[in-house]
């Protein structure tokens, strides 16, 4: 795998230490113990780790390992949690909640940067309107609008707002042109035998 995302210019890769779910019987991650793995792949291949912290215990086990902590949607809004992540001076991924407006994402970023943290990305990853032909609506006007009136680095998460890999090429490619700084895709070598 780490060949791979060399040869296609990947800047970091994110393991899914804990996935939030909304079904308690679907994959919740491969927890803490896949710390070591991840901490050798990424001695191996030179890349920064990004990890999902969805919870204010788990900052001291994580922060020898992760180059960027992410903030799911689901904890948009812990604000403790947020504030803890800004005392570290780690950057911060931070999704955007389901429902979230514009306004309530920033002062979310707000959180940690109140702590001396500027180190806020912003990642579009869908929001959930009346749509049901995708997983989530894909909101890149919110993209253009962030780029212009705001200074944060924004990404973009196609995988995650569809649901689609045969429509992740086209929306990272419509997120190229309203501005965003990059994007976030899952991969798998064999997508057949990935466990989420």
């Amino acid at each position: 795998v780490g060949p791979v995302l060399s040869k296609y210019g990947v800047s970091a890769f994110r393991g899914g230490v804990h996935k939030m779910r909304t079904d308690c019987e679907s994959f919740q991650g491969q927890g803490s113990s896949i710390l070591k793995d991840l901490l050798e792949f990424k001695k191996a291949y030179k890349l920064p780790l990004v990890v999902e912290i969805t919870d204010i215990r788990n900052i001291e086990s994580y922060v020898e390992v992760v180059d960027l902590f992410q903030v799911g949607s689901r904890n948009m809004y812990n604000y403790p949690l947020l504030t803890e992540l800004g005392r570290l001076k780690l950057p911060v991924l931070l999704k955007r909640a389901f429902s979230a407006t514009l306004q309530e994402w920033i002062c979310a970023a707000q959180y940690v940067e109140k702590q001396s943290n500027p180190n806020v990305i912003l990642c579009e990853r869908g929001i959930r309107t009346f749509e049901l032909a995708l997983r989530n609506t894909l909101d890149l006007g919110a993209v253009a609008w962030l780029k212009a009136e705001t200074d944060y680095p924004v990404l973009v998460d196609p995988s995650h707002a569809t649901g689609r890999s045969d429509l992740v090429l086209p929306l990272s490619l419509a997120a190229k042109a309203v501005g965003a700084d990059g994007v976030m895709v899952e991969f798998h070598p064999r997508p057949d035998q990935a466990l989420s």
